[in-house]
């Protein structure tokens, strides 16, 4: 199985909820949207910035969306006493069953 890690730090001086990270989630991903949104033209608008530089902004998108994302889990974590290790096992099961992961022993 190919992997990516990437590990992001749990983010200090802020008291999230589950609620209030949700919702910062929700805005991150349109925020990631609309920049992909621009790079394909799709806003009406000509696109002034060169590639490079719209993939940049997609780029930092994406992180801010992984980030907000990271730090639900520390969320749920913290406050609802959630294995994420466990979690991440059965989403990988999970993954693996609809047929989107080959099992290890068949690559």
């Amino acid at each position: 199985m190919n992997e990516k890690i990437i590990a992001l730090p749990r983010l200090n001086k802020l008291s999230p909820t589950m609620e209030s990270t949700a919702l910062k989630l929700m805005e991150e991903a349109g925020e990631l949207a609309q920049a992909i949104g621009k790079f394909r033209g799709l806003n009406g608008e000509p696109t002034k910035k060169a590639e490079s530089q719209v993939v940049d902004c997609i780029v930092q998108e994406l992180l801010d969306v992984a980030q907000t994302a990271v730090s639900m889990m520390f969320v749920l974590e913290e406050q609802y006493h959630v294995n994420m290790e466990d979690a991440v096992e059965q989403h990988i099961d999970k993954l693996k069953k609809k047929g989107y992961l080959a099992n290890l022993s068949e690559s």
